[in-house]
């Protein structure tokens, strides 16, 4: 194994000036930085974990707080931390993945200690009770959501509010007049989780607009309950012609049991989702949908949480628009 005297040795310095050439503690002249670099490239050098810890008072650790919570989609949520782990790896940083409820105190507990530098927070509640503790830290943070108050936190996520616009602006320019959102458990709608709430707000605001008839449905996911809000839209609103789903699980099952009641999708029921552009063309009628940009948010909340512990300034919200793709689930309503 490669040491750092042996870096040292290579590039005719001593051990504490590649010490500080790795850490930054100390400046050194160009000339000697470079020199130091070649030789940890030539030797292969990887400085042991703690010792650059100790050295940078840094862990080179991020924690990603990500509570598995009753009603998450674990699939989509894993897609998130894969693309936020890989990232860190790019930056040289490895991730401390938090899943249980992670409250003001478990917050404090990781934050207090030297495990992690940096810290990324998911499933963002509307009134997030742990916002006040993540404006006070000194270790900076990133939500993957926005809360209704985000003034002076640094937010990212895709614009769900747009998403559900999306959906619905594409069903009314079919000529679709009475259309309904299949959305997530109930449970997730009682913890006010925000990207939830949004795909609400975009539903209802852009079928206002368009003067359409609308209804909200939170459902749980499986088949079973599929099946029943179907029957359960068909018997309340005969007329529904168009319907918006943002519950993965439920996409498939929820086209089987319409089919099974009669409705030929698209001839009779036109079925636009927000989810991943794989699981839309997975489906055996491939769904018209808004593309869940998981690697996108999970790779740009690492980029931004890099330049916050380089000092540098981020914009406090990043809001990815939607993008709606047209698939075979969708065609012009029946005269």
């Amino acid at each position: 194994m490669v040491k750092i005297t042996d870096v040292a040795r290579h590039a005719g310095v001593s051990p504490s000036t590649v010490s500080y050439a790795l850490s930054g503690k100390r400046p050194i002249s160009e000339e000697t930085r470079q020199r130091v670099e070649e030789a940890i490239r030539e030797l292969g050098y990887r400085p042991h974990a703690g010792a650059r810890a100790l050295a940078s008072s840094r862990s080179n650790v991020l924690a990603l707080v990500i509570p598995l919570r009753a009603g998450i989609h674990v699939p989509v949520v894993m897609q998130f931390a894969v693309s936020v782990v890989t990232t860190a790896r790019k930056h040289d940083h490895d991730v401390l993945l938090l899943t249980q409820e992670e409250g003001e105190d478990g917050l404090r507990r990781v934050a207090d200690t030297a495990l992690v530098d940096a810290l990324i927070v998911m499933d963002v509640q509307l009134r997030e009770p742990r916002l006040p503790l993540l404006r006070s830290l000194e270790r900076p943070s990133v939500l993957i959501g926005f809360p209704a108050d985000s003034e002076g936190l640094t937010c990212i996520d895709l614009d769900f509010k747009a998403a559900g616009e999306a959906c619905v602006e594409h069903l009314a320019r079919l000529g679709h007049r009475v259309v309904a959102l299949v959305g997530s458990p109930p449970e997730v709608y009682v913890r006010q989780t925000a990207f939830a709430q949004r795909v609400v707000q975009g539903f209802t605001a852009a079928a206002d607009r368009s003067g359409l008839s609308s209804s909200v449905h939170p459902c749980e996911a499986s088949p079973a309950a599929a099946r029943l809000v179907a029957e359960q839209l068909l018997r309340e609103h005969p007329a529904l012609t168009g319907v918006v789903v943002h519950n993965e699980p439920l996409l498939e099952p929820l086209i089987e049991a319409f089919e099974q009641l009669g409705l030929r999708v698209p001839g009779d029921l036109s079925v636009t989702a927000i989810c991943p552009d794989e699981l839309a063309e997975s489906v055996r009628v491939p769904v018209t949908s808004v593309a869940l940009p998981s690697a996108e948010v999970g790779e740009r909340a690492v980029e931004l949480l890099m330049k916050k512990l380089g000092g540098n300034a981020v914009p406090e919200a990043t809001l990815l628009p939607p993008r709606l793709t047209e698939r075979a689930s969708t065609a012009p309503r029946n005269a």
